[in-house]
Formats: structure tokens, C-alpha cells, sequence
């Protein structure tokens, strides 16, 4: 009789864990992240291939597969780790790593940072959005609408013109920013409970505020180069970032990404709306605090080395919605796809878009700017599109 009885109990076990990660078999899911992969790669070998030294793509796909960088873990761990830690863990020491070809340089020092950048930041943006718009219940909320984005970049304006001594914490200086952002959107929209048009209002007012606050930090500015990076940072640019930028980038995107997968249970859950999210026992408050903290984090890590990129995070999670739908478990792992593709291709564009219409190899437009375009008219369209525009 007992044996039965665990017998069943072990089926039920098995059928429920089963049950837990059948959205992993989701085929139009699987055909996303594959799709999305697959211009990932698309666009990174296009980015790779050209610029002011030109090569072929089988060189450019040579060089970004060359035996002399993949198998040998010294270069893996100088890129991804740097130099220090590099020669603290091989043991290599007082010696250079040996000599690579040309385009091997090129490729792995110059260009294919750039692509991971993109990819990182992509990546933080569009779950750093949906989480927004769970917290919020409001398909518009975004770390650009709602503020965030705003406060993050005031604050590394701030540590760029007049507290030069904190550039080496921008992620953390960055996350203070949104953090203070979005909670004076949230207190601004708080009245009796939240709705979604006073948040997307609170934000707007937000937002308006500190872009005010950055562009009068440009009158501090006495060097004509700081000026110039500022304009950087609040238009958002990828322009000559390299592996220190995706070595800030790479652990806060781990540790983010990983909560944001962990948390799709409690972000379906504020879903369902707050009486029915007491009634599941869940605290409500403390829930969205840390989910708003995750989604904080994830936008300041992007912002503190490409500035602000504007509507990543509000269109990624709606083309992703509209493909997988509105379970979070899907969605989450949509975003960490999609919205790679949508910033590494932005970036070609960004990059070679100057060259193709002018000849020019040097000039690029900010990647901001090419999101822009992109996010503006489509959230035009959203507008004109649904009746009931705002609400989950």
C-alpha cells in the first residue's frame, strides 16, 4: 500500500515538474530566441566586416573564429576578465601574449566588443521593460517613460562634469539615479494605489525634469571633451567602447538577467492584480520593491556605458508579447533574445548608415538616434492601434 501511495506521489511530483517547464517546448518561443540568434549573428558579422579597414566576410568570420583567440584561455580571460586577473590565474607573467594577424586584431580589440556591448545592452533594456510593465500593469512603462533613464543619466552627468572621482562605480552611481528616478515617479502617480495613465504622466514629468537638470550640466562643463561624451551619454552611443566597457557590463547583466528569469513567477503574479495577489499570499509591496530594484539595475548597467537608448525597453517586450504572449516564464526568455537583435542591429545601422549614404568611413549616428526612429513611430502605432492603450 505505502508503495503505491509513493508511486503516485512520485508521479505527481514528476507530472507538476513537467508542467513547470513545458513553456520551455513552446514552439513559437523557440522559434524567437532561434530567429533572434540568428541576427544576432547576422548583424555581428556585418559589423565586424566592415569599417575603415575593410576585409571579406570569410576573413571578418576567420577572425572572429580564430584558433589563435579560442583555444588559448590567456586572450579569453584578458578580454573578458582583464590583464590582472588574466596573468593572477595562468600564472603568466612578465611576458606579452603572443603576436596575432591583423585581423584577428582588429576584430577581437575594435569591433566584436562593440557587438557584445550591444548585445548586453539590448538584453538589460528589454527585460529591464517588462518587468517595468508587469510592476506597473501598463504595456507602456519603460525605463525611458517612466523616468529611469533620466535619473541614471543625470546622475553619471554628475559623476562625469563634477565628481570625476566616481567614474570607476558608474553602474552603481547609474542605479542610484534610476532608483531615485522611479521613485519619485511612484510617489508623484501614488494616490490611493497607482493607475497606469499617472504613472506614464508622473514619468513624463520625471523624465522632462532631469533631461532640464542635463542639459544645464552642460554649462559646468569646462572641457570641450567632457561636453562631448556627455552628448554621448544622453543620446546613447556605442562609439569606442571596447572590453572595459564589457567587463562593467557582464557581471551586473549575470546577476540581473538571472533574478529576472527566477522572479516570472512573481511578476505573473502582479499580473493577476493585487486583491488576487493578497489572496495568493503574496506581499505585493515588498514583491514589486525588489522587482522595480531588478529592473533598476538592469537599466543602469546599460546606461553606464552606452547612455541613454530610448524604447528598447518599451518595444522589445510588446513584439515579444505579441509572438509568445503574456506569461512571463516566455516572455523573460523572449526578451534576453530579442532584444540582442534589436540593438545589435540597430548599431550596424547607427554605424554604417553615415557611410552608406555619405562614402565616409569615420562619421556614425548615435545609437540612440536610430531607436528612436524605430520606437517613435511604432509607439504612434501602438497608440492608434488599441483602444485601450496602458493597461496589461
Amino acid at each position: 500500500m505505502s508503495s503505491r501511495v509513493s508511486d503516485r506521489n512520485r508521479q505527481r511530483s514528476r507530472r507538476a515538474e513537467e508542467g513547470r517547464f513545458a513553456w520551455i517546448h513552446d514552439r513559437k518561443l523557440i522559434g524567437l530566441c532561434a530567429a533572434s540568434a540568428a541576427l544576432v549573428v547576422a548583424f555581428g558579422l556585418i559589423q565586424v566586416t566592415f569599417g575603415s579597414y575593410s576585409m571579406t566576410v570569410p576573413a571578418a568570420w576567420g577572425a572572429v573564429f580564430d584558433p589563435a583567440v579560442l583555444l588559448d584561455e590567456r586572450y579569453l580571460l584578458d578580454y573578458f576578465l582583464g590583464e590582472g586577473l588574466m596573468r593572477t590565474i595562468t600564472g603568466f607573467q612578465g611576458e606579452e601574449l603572443p603576436q596575432l594577424a591583423t585581423e584577428t586584431l582588429i576584430v577581437w580589440n575594435i569591433r566584436l566588443p562593440r557587438v557584445f556591448v550591444a548585445a548586453f545592452v539590448g538584453m538589460n533594456l528589454a527585460v529591464s521593460g517588462a518587468i517595468f510593465q508587469a510592476v506597473t500593469r501598463n504595456e507602456l512603462a519603460s525605463p525611458f517613460i517612466l523616468g529611469v533613464s533620466s535619473g541614471a543619466g543625470l546622475m553619471i552627468l554628475l559623476s562625469l562634469v563634477v565628481f570625476s572621482s566616481l567614474t570607476a562605480f558608474l553602474p552603481i552611481v547609474a542605479a542610484l539615479g534610476g532608483s531615485i528616478a522611479f521613485l519619485i515617479v511612484y510617489a508623484i502617480a501614488w494616490k490611493n494605489g497607482t493607475s497606469p495613465v499617472r504613472l506614464v504622466l508622473a514619468g513624463v514629468i520625471v523624465g522632462t525634469v532631469f533631461s532640464s537638470l542635463q542639459t544645464a550640466m552642460f554649462f559646468f562643463a569646462d572641457d570641450i571633451g567632457v561636453v562631448q561624451t556627455a552628448i554621448s551619454w544622453t543620446t546613447g552611443s556605442l562609439t569606442g567602447v571596447g572590453w572595459e566597457q564589457v567587463r562593467i557590463i557582464l557581471p551586473w547583466t549575470i546577476l540581473s538577467m538571472l533574478l529576472a528569469v527566477l522572479s516570472a513567477r512573481q511578476l505573473n503574479v502582479l499580473l493577476l492584480g493585487e486583491q488576487t495577489a493578497r489572496a495568493l499570499g503574496v506581499s505585493v509591496e515588498k514583491v514589486r520593491f525588489a522587482l522595480s530594484g531588478v529592473a533598476v539595475l538592469a537599466a543602469a548597467a546599460s546606461i553606464a556605458v552606452a547612455g541613454i537608448v530610448s524604447f528598447v525597453g518599451l518595444i522589445v517586450p510588446h513584439l515579444v508579447r505579441t509572438v509568445v504572449g503574456s506569461d512571463y516564464k516566455k516572455l523573460v526568455i523572449g526578451c534576453l533574445f530579442a532584444g540582442p537583435a534589436l540593438m545589435v542591429a540597430a548599431d550596424v545601422g547607427a554605424r554604417l548608415g553615415m557611410m552608406v549614404v555619405t562614402g565616409a568611413t569615420s562619421g556614425q549616428l548615435p545609437v540612440g538616434i536610430v531607436t528612436g526612429l524605430i520606437g517613435g513611430p511604432y509607439f504612434l502605432y501602438l497608440m492608434r492601434r488599441k483602444q485601450n492603450l496602458g493597461e496589461i
